[in-house]
Formats: structure tokens, sequence, C-alpha cells
């Protein structure tokens, strides 16, 4: 697959963490989609690429790599401070001269959008993808391994040297605010909650604890057979959401 032309960028959080990030254009100012990756993700992994190749037909893509993933600086805080780099990337996004702009979570990212929705304000809808409800679940495999990974010494180590990911130490103080409290902020922005029934870190109780918690306008997508996050993300699932997004545009 060949995918659109972008534009390299970094950017600057308020607590004063470089962000790697990349813009693609689309040749219209309409709407500009930001992109936020999960937990040892990246936008420079070919399954992050290929969505922002998609949703290139609807909007401008700004794609970034959190704090302490990939060429950002900083340490990762799970989905805490990384709502300043959202934030950042937003602004940036209405720097360029986006009208509406968009934010998108896969996982960890998901998590990100929905508090950034719910407390820095800013975007005109919000999408989360395989996204969890609450902090410290460990109900699944898969995420007593991202435990282990978070609170390990060798954990962080493993993470540092094969995901490119560097993790902050400690526990967080204060915790912040849950998905499932920050989704009842969201209103009025429009907001869409896409999982798979077979997912297999988040299972669907998370997807139902989000959505009961947000008011109208909001919708839910339980899709069969569809895993995690952006490895599993089909294109067709993506061009779905970003029909979606486009629905969204104001009268």
């Amino acid at each position: 697959m060949t995918f659109a032309p972008a534009f390299a960028a970094m950017l600057r959080t308020s607590d004063g963490v470089r962000i790697d990030a990349s813009h693609t254009p689309n040749g219209s100012l309409d709407l500009g989609i930001v992109l936020a990756h999960g937990f040892t993700g990246s936008w420079r992994t070919r399954c992050t690429r290929r969505i922002v190749h998609v949703l290139a037909g609807f909007g401008g893509v700004l794609s970034f790599d959190f704090r302490g993933h990939g060429r950002s600086t900083g340490k990762s805080t799970v989905g805490d401070l990384e709502v300043l780099d959202l934030d950042a990337a937003v602004k940036h996004a209405r720097s360029i001269g986006y009208r509406r702009v968009v934010t998108i979570g896969f996982s960890m990212g998901a998590a990100v959008a929905v508090r950034h929705a719910a407390l820095h304000r800013g975007v005109d809808a919000v999408v989360a993808v395989s996204g969890p409800a609450w902090w410290y679940y460990r109900g699944t495999k898969p995420m007593r391994q991202v435990h282990w990974a978070i609170e390990r010494p060798e954990g962080r180590l493993a993470a540092r040297w094969i995901k490119r990911t560097r993790i902050a130490t400690g526990e967080w103080d204060p915790v912040p605010l849950p998905p499932y409290e920050a989704a009842a902020l969201i209103a009025p922005t429009p907001f869409l909650i896409v999982h798979g029934d077979a997912d297999p870190f988040f299972p669907l109780d998370h997807p139902h604890e989000l959505y009961g918690n947000a008011r109208d306008p909001k919708e839910m997508w339980i899709i069969p057979g569809y895993g995690h996050a952006e490895a599993a993300a089909t294109p067709d699932l993506v061009r779905k959401i970003g029909r979606w997004i486009s629905r969204t545009k104001p009268e």
C-alpha cells in the first residue's frame, strides 16, 4: 500500500514535553482528525499509518506519539498526563486552520480522548475505540501482562528496549478521573464508542459502562469479531468511522 504524503512536526505540551507528530493533509481545511494511538504504539507503525491513509479520505489527519513513546520525550504515565499531549495536537490542528477538529483514540488513546473531551473541551466530536471504562483493570491475561510491564522494573526495561516505550515509575497521585466518569462530562460534544466482541483486553462491560454514563448525543457500535485497537481495525471499519465523523458536521 502507498500511503498518503505526510509532513513531520514537533509539538510542545504545556508542561514542556516535545511530541513527535505527523500531518497528513487532504486538500481541505474543513475537518482535522487527531489520532491518538494505544499504549506502546506509534504514529510510525504500519497499522497506524494504514488508518491515517483511510481517514485522509475524510479530512486532514494529525497523528503523534504520546510522551515516552518513539521519538517523543518524557515518560509514559499510561493515560494521565497524556491529555496534555493530545491537547497540544488539537491546538496544533486548530493552528493549521482546521474548522472542525475530531479526536479518535485507540485503547489507552481512547481513555485519553474521553478525558480530554471532558476536561479540556475544544473538539467537535470524539471517538473511543477499544477503550477501558476504568483504571487498574486486570481481568484478562493481556491486561495482567500490561500491568507487569508498567509496575515491574524488568517489565519497564522490556517495554523500553522492545517497544521503545519509556514508562514513569511510581503510582498516580492523584488518581486521574476515570474514563467512565469523564464520559458523563462530554455532552454536548458528539461521542462514539467502538468496541469489538472479541477484544482480548477489555470485555464488553467496558463500552457498556462508558455508554451508560455518557449523555446524548452518543452512539455505541459493538463490532462482531473485532479484536483490539489499531492492529485489528479493518479499512471498512475505519471508513465507517470516517462516515460517522462526516455526519457530525453542523448544518
